[in-house]
């Protein structure tokens, strides 16, 4: 559900078409820099607007390409 303030490693699985272990430890990583910035973190869950923020998948956010490759696709 799109609503909810937490995002599951299931999801972020499919939204990033990687493996749950994978996601699992992006969750983990993300969930650490919550706690570093003084936040109440949930393990096996991540709050949906960080990581929305810290992916490419927020609304009008995309990478540009020469923050990627230099300016050249490879």
């Amino acid at each position: 559900m799109k609503d909810q303030t937490f995002i599951t490693v299931a999801e972020v699985a499919e939204m990033m078409g990687i493996s749950k272990s994978y996601a699992y430890k992006i969750v983990h990583k993300l969930n650490e820099n919550l706690k570093a910035m003084g936040y109440l973190t949930i393990a096996g869950r991540v709050n949906r607007s960080y990581f929305l923020e810290k992916t490419c998948y927020s609304p009008g956010r995309s990478p540009q390409l020469s923050q990627i490759s230099g300016g050249q696709i490879a």
